[in-house]
């Protein structure tokens, strides 16, 4: 990437004023983890270009159900994170979200931070 280029993904703590530039979307997720484990701020996505449309809704159920078809192995979280974004939706509150409706098996992780519908 020339330093014209701007990467696609991109998310910030507004409390201190961080931000960090991602190539792939997961990366949102683990620049928030590593930020909520040293300040305890949560982050918001600053920019996310997707190549597609991703649902109106910060339902995470809904976002994956409706994301599935596009990915082999389950929509990256962070690509989840991306889309609640646009209902203002935060990182931490769309983790929250997903954490919640893992437990009662509507969602499943085939592989590391990818969900799937169950």
């Amino acid at each position: 990437m020339s330093p014209q280029q701007q990467a696609p993904f991109a998310a910030t703590c507004p409390d201190c004023e961080v931000t960090s530039d991602a190539t792939e979307a997961n990366e949102i997720v683990d620049f928030y983890r590593r930020h909520h484990r040293h300040t305890g701020h949560d982050v918001v996505v600053a920019r996310a270009d997707i190549a597609f449309d991703v649902p109106a809704t910060d339902d995470v159920l809904a976002i994956v159900d409706a994301l599935d078809a596009r990915y082999e192995d389950g929509v990256p979280v962070g690509i989840v994170v991306a889309a609640a974004s646009e209902q203002g939706v935060t990182v931490g509150e769309t983790l929250d979200a997903i954490r919640e409706v893992r437990l009662t098996g509507a969602l499943a992780e085939p592989r590391d931070d990818h969900l799937t519908a169950v």
